[in-house]
Order: structure tokens, then sequence, then C-alpha cells
């Protein structure tokens, strides 16, 4: 049970962190916040370093028993906060916590002060807070950390808040709960030449033009991500030449990201765009190269890590339904699924609360003690009190 006095401590905290985001890659002052923070509970051992800058807080019962991982990102991301109406926003220019991780790290730490207080009777409880999630990157150097392999999980959950949805309501289901994408990079290489002699050079620009609209005509996202077929790319920038009035462009760029309810989707999808890229640099005599960023797994709950959490759910009185899952936008928490039975919850902050990502968002601190009870209800069903 958490006291009035620790709600005020994390609260601040939490607010201390919103203050000082770091992007992915980047959390090497975050990763010490939570090594401070977390030793004040003495775990039995931390780990640090994982896979960049990922701390796990390891309490072991010192008995046999499962292994259970909690999950909570440390990066925030390059998008300048606009929010007049608090007091602790973001003190570094360009990087914010608009995405609601300050609060994820905090409702961990908040479990990790129950755990310390009352431990558990067998097994094994994880704090892990992973790097780079904002990139796709973070999940999958964890995993394959050699250290990692210390505190492999047996079972995994996770919670993201989810603007949209009523205040403290809990969206999950069994299955697909975050879609797979990648960011596909299509570069073209032509030949400049001077802008009064554009017969001279080969100019992407026409090449450019096409594409754009037969890109996004593979996916427009019919149907939702419940739907198997669901598909849906998003031209998210496209440049051309240089900026300047004298010359005829030779290269160009066009950034797209791809979505599908799953793995192999993303994969078809991927393939049917670099084909068609490809036709088409042909068609206007171009070279064509490409790029892979931000690849996401999808997100996919296991039936009994989901009965799990569902269970625990109901057991302390909070409201949860299927409502607005599974999401459109990807979360590499899956790939800890890959080997353990995993299930990510998602908590509602409010109806009318900024989206995810807007520069004026920010999360609610009434939800650390809404999310740190689930998780650990989940904690004393698995693995029991001492």
């Amino acid at each position: 049970m958490l006291t009035n006095s620790d709600l005020i401590e994390l609260t601040e905290f939490r607010r201390a962190l919103h203050r000082r985001p770091e992007v992915s890659g980047e959390e090497a002052e975050t990763a010490k916040m939570i090594v401070a923070a977390v030793k004040l509970m003495r775990p039995t051992g931390i780990l640090t370093g994982l896979g960049g800058h990922g701390v796990a807080a390891i309490f072991d019962s010192g008995k046999d028993g499962p292994t259970v991982l909690f999950r909570a990102e440390l990066d925030a991301l390059p998008i300048e906060e606009r929010n007049d109406l608090i007091a602790w926003s973001s003190e570094i220019r360009g990087k914010s916590h608009v995405c609601g991780h300050d609060g994820h790290m905090t409702m961990l730490l908040a479990l990790g002060r129950m755990i310390s207080r009352k431990p558990v009777a067998q097994g094994r409880v994880i704090l892990m807070f992973q790097p780079a999630e904002e990139d796709g990157s973070g999940a999958k150097a964890v995993v394959a950390d050699p250290a990692f392999a210390e505190i492999k999980p047996d079972w995994a959950f996770a919670i993201h808040n989810n603007p949209g949805s009523p205040f403290g309501f809990v969206s999950t289901r069994v299955g697909l709960m975050n879609c797979a994408s990648l960011g596909l990079k299509v570069k073209l290489r032509g030949k400049t030449a001077h802008a009064a002699d554009p017969q001279d050079g080969v100019s992407p620009a026409l090449a450019v033009a096409k594409l754009i609209p037969a890109m996004d005509s593979l996916g427009h996202g019919e149907g939702g991500p419940r739907n198997d077929a669901f598909r849906l790319v998003t031209i998210t920038h496209a440049n051309i030449g240089e900026p300047t009035f004298g010359i005829a462009p030779g290269e160009a760029e066009i950034f797209a990201t791809l979505r599908a309810a799953g793995d192999a989707g993303v994969e078809s999808l991927e393939t049917a765009v670099r084909n068609l890229a490809t036709s088409v640099a042909e068609e206007y005599g171009l070279g064509v190269a490409f790029e892979i960023h931000d690849h996401f797994a999808a997100s996919v709950n296991d039936a009994d890590a989901y009965s799990v959490a569902v269970r625990a759910i109901g057991a302390i009185g909070v409201p949860h339904g299927q409502e607005s899952v599974p999401m459109r936008a990807s979360e590499d928490f899956g790939v800890f699924g890959w080997g353990a039975k995993a299930a990510m919850l998602c908590l509602g902050p409010g109806e009318d609360h900024a989206a995810l990502h807007n520069p004026d968002y920010d999360f609610p601190d009434d939800l650390i003690p809404i999310g740190s009870a689930i998780f650990e209800r989940i904690t004393r069903d698995l693995l029991g009190n001492a």
C-alpha cells in the first residue's frame, strides 16, 4: 500500500523526470536517476547498461518460482513541449516526455516500494526500465544483451497510458494489442543539371510525383487493426534536390511508415513498396536504395497473461474492457513476449486528455497509484506474500 507521503514523493520524482527528458539512446542521466531511486528500495540486485542505458532491479525471494517482469520506458521524444498549464515543463529544448514514459517509470518505482516493504513468497520480480522504445530498437537490444539471460522472465507485463479512454479505465484483449510497423526510406539517385538545361540530367521529380500517391494507395487502413488485412502507408517526409533555383535535382528521398496488423503483414507491405519503387525508378532511369528505421514488432497478448491481468484488475475494482484496442500505434514491448507470457494494458488518462505525442501532453499523476496497484496485484497473484 502506498502512503500519502509515497504519492507526494513519487509525483515529485515524475515531474523531475519530466523536466529532464532524454531521447532514444541518450538516456544516461535518466538511468542514473532511476538507479538512485531503486537503490533506496534495497533490491537483491541491479543490472545497468542493458541494451544501452537499460536498468533492471531484481527482487528475488530466494525460493523457486516464476520470474515476473514489469517494463517501463526511459526515453522521451524529440518534440518541443508547449504547455503553459504545468510548472514542470521540459528544460531541454526540442525534447519532451509527451508520451508518458515518465509516468510509466514512476509506476514501476511505486511497485518497487511496495515489494520492498512486503516481499514476495516465491520467484522473482524484475523492474525493467528499457531504453529506446520510441525508435523500436530498445527491447531488441535488451533481450539480445547477454546479461538479460540472468533475468529472463516467465511472465512480462506493461502499462501504457491511452488518451481518449476514460480516466482509470483499462483496455486490453487477447491477441494483437499494437500494430507492427517500420520506417522505410526510399532514396532515388539521378544526375543534377543546370536548371536551364534539365535535359542534361536525370531528375527524380516526376518519379516522386508518381511514387507518393502509388505508395499511399497500398494501404489506407481500412477495417482497422482488428482486421488481419489491415495495412496503412503514411508518407512522413519527402525531399527533392537542393533548395536552390539554379540546379535541376539529381536525388530525392521519400520517408514512409508502413503499418499492419502483424509482422507478416508489414513484411509483405515492405516488399510491395520496394517492388513499386524499383519499377518506377527503372521507368525514369534512376537508381534506388532503401533504408529501414524504427522497426517495431507487433505486440501480442498471450491468453494466459491476459487472464492473469484481467483477474487482478477486476479484483481491485478497476473498470476494464476491450474498447480502443488493438492500437494502430506500435510498441516494442512485444519483443518481451517472444520468450515469456506477456500482456500489455492500456490505462486511460481521460477522454479529453491531450493525445500522445501532442506538444501539450502531460501524464496525469493520479494514474500512478492505479497503475502500480494493478502491477502489485498481478505480483501477489503470481508470487504471493512472504
